[in-house]
């Protein structure tokens, strides 16, 4: 197996630059969680950028499920 550099690379989440996603309630937040799961399920696979894209979405939507689980928790991210 052949070792990837991330040297210069930047990361999907930053939390200086990027914040916390926007607080929803958790059915609004699981609705669009599973509307982005089922695009980013037709991705063509070959593309980079679909998959960055694809990974970025589903990165951004799972921080938002958890922060509205979360918050109807009681609990802090």
């Amino acid at each position: 197996m052949t070792a990837v550099s991330t040297e210069g690379l930047d990361p999907l989440y930053d939390a200086a630059r990027d914040g916390e996603p926007v607080l929803l309630s958790v059915d609004t937040a699981r609705r669009i969680a599973r509307e982005d799961l089922d695009d980013c399920a037709k991705a063509d696979a070959h593309s980079l950028g679909a998959m960055v894209r694809a990974a970025a979405t589903l990165h951004y939507r799972l921080r938002s499920l958890l922060a509205a689980l979360n918050a109807e928790e009681g609990r802090t991210l």
